[in-house]
């Protein structure tokens, strides 16, 4: 090789360099064509039947994008993320709230406001447009319908012997429904130390700690427990396979039922290998198409608020929340204080 053509091919070599750390290396550049996902668990089907596999093929029809998917609880999934901060490895990530506010907070979210989250509202995606719900969704228990002729009413009920070691709730701070236990608990009891006393009695009959709440529901078909915590989506998506479960709320102390919202908020993430395509696929979530299909597929509620399912699902789940009263958590206290309020359940439980 002449000396004209040995200094053009380094000069070349240099400048293609930071191209390809820019995106994350030859892997990435070889898997241009795909996007991965960490997501809290709940919309992927336990049969292929779930909204997560009908959007995700049909995205891959259209764009012929792959998508990778990683599944774990939601405190779970931004840990992991936040372990790989400074060489990512997820382009988007999928929580339930406190832990989108968390991700949010510790850097892990890039700005990127999806095509149509217009129409989401307000108090469903974040003030800094790091993050937008998909699939509204709500806080709820389940329990077996064989076993117990009716639902439990009231926090009180689980105290009964005869759920000794027939109960179970996932993990606060480790998933996003186990948190969830803990907010509901210091609202229906009027306090953080009220709720705190009730869950300490509660531990006598509590099989102990679960990182995903998925699987606490088909041990509540089988009959292995009672009753579990869950969400309203995951729970009416799982009964259509698992006809002993059904869904219920605990009643606050005026004797009315309540629950909040406990939505699938996504975001894109910071320094993501394959920024472009988890915007399409944003983008794509969001779309008119997918969420018509979210009640009907995935037994959840259409994040956007101009989108009006009639279909059979969307009618039962609206007949579900009938009379429940629905409250609105102080995210910004929970995102700033939640560490201490999983330390003071942990020593209160001795879990």
């Amino acid at each position: 090789m002449s000396g004209n053509r040995l200094t053009l091919a380094v000069a070349l070599a240099l400048l293609a360099t930071p191209v390809l750390s820019a995106c994350g290396g030859s892997s990435a550049a070889s898997d241009a064509k795909s996007v991965t996902v960490y997501s809290a668990d709940g919309l992927k089907g336990e049969n292929g039947d779930g909204w997560y596999d009908k959007v995700f093929a049909d995205f891959t029809k259209q764009t012929g994008i792959k998508v990778k998917y990683v599944e774990g609880g939601s405190g779970e999934m931004v840990q992991r993320a936040v372990r790989e901060k400074s060489n990512p490895q997820a382009d988007v990530l999928v929580t339930l709230p406190p832990f989108i506010q968390q991700a949010d907070s510790k850097g892990l979210l890039q700005k990127y406001q999806p095509k149509d989250s217009g129409q989401v509202g307000g108090g469903d995606k974040g003030a800094d447009g790091t993050w937008t719900s998909v699939v509204n969704n709500y806080f709820g228990f389940v329990y077996n319908k064989k076993e117990l002729n009716q639902a439990p009413k009231t926090w009180d009920e689980l105290l009964d012997s005869k759920y000794k070691n027939k109960l179970q709730y996932s993990t606060p701070g480790v998933a996003g429904d186990g948190t969830a236990v803990l907010i509901k608990a210091v609202h229906d009891f009027g306090g953080k130390e009220q709720a705190l006393a009730y869950l300490k009695k509660l531990q006598a009959n509590n099989v102990g700690p679960s990182a995903s709440t998925g699987k606490l529901a088909p041990k509540v078909d089988k009959g292995e427990l009672l009753v579990a915590n869950g969400d309203v989506q995951m729970n009416y998506a799982q009964s259509k396979d698992m006809p002993g479960l059904g869904i219920w709320f605990p009643a606050g102390q005026d004797g009315k039922p309540t629950t909040f919202a406990l939505p699938y908020a996504a975001g894109l993430v910071t320094e993501a290998p394959h920024s472009e395509n988890g915007k399409k696929l944003l983008d794509f979530m969001l779309a008119r198409k997918q969420q018509q299909e979210v009640s009907e597929i995935g037994g959840g509620f259409a994040a956007r608020q101009d989108v009006k399912a009639t279909d059979a699902n969307a009618i039962a789940l609206t007949r579900l929340m009938d009379g429940v009263e629905i409250f609105e958590p102080d995210w910004n206290d929970i995102d700033k204080n939640l560490m201490s309020y999983v330390e003071d359940w942990k020593s209160a439980t001795g879990s």
